[in-house]
């Protein structure tokens, strides 16, 4: 547990910091994202069904506005639509490697705070239920985004 929310802070503080000062940010970044997608393998929960309350979700401009300010070069990438159909060639969208984090991160803070109001197994609950039904592909795709603007 205490691996996943150090980790967990690890890649918020982008969103909920301003101007950072850190050496090599996207390195960071990257190797927690990295940690984060190896622990959702090892997490292990057993299901609470008691009825918590509910996690309010922040307004996105300030966390927008932090990234930004973290990581003034993000920006815009393009996504192969279908990966699996190799003769169409223009079916393509465009990814936002700002929108990456910010829905991470959001994700992220109520995984945090789940755990921290609620218990530890909502909050690891809500973990593999946001991984696989979102947050995997924000990381899939940010982390593409990161390796190819590095090359």
């Amino acid at each position: 547990m205490k691996t996943l929310l150090e980790t967990i802070s690890e890649i918020t503080k982008y969103g909920l910091n301003k101007n950072l000062v850190e050496v090599d940010k996207e390195r960071n970044l990257e190797r927690n994202i990295i940690k984060l997608y190896s622990l959702y393998f090892e997490i292990e929960f057993e299901f609470d069904d008691k009825d918590y309350k509910e996690f309010e979700s922040p307004e996105p401009e300030t966390i927008i506005e932090n990234i930004k300010s973290n990581f003034p070069e993000f920006g815009f990438y393009k996504i192969v639509l279908d990966i699996n159909d190799i003769d169409n060639q223009n079916e393509n969208a465009l990814g936002d490697a700002i929108d990456d984090l910010l829905d991470i991160t959001k994700d992220l803070m109520e995984v945090k705070w789940r755990i921290e109001n609620n218990s530890n197994e909502d909050g690891l609950w809500y973990f593999k239920f946001s991984f696989e039904n979102h947050i995997q592909q924000h990381i899939l795709d940010l982390l593409n985004y990161l390796k190819n603007r590095t090359e």
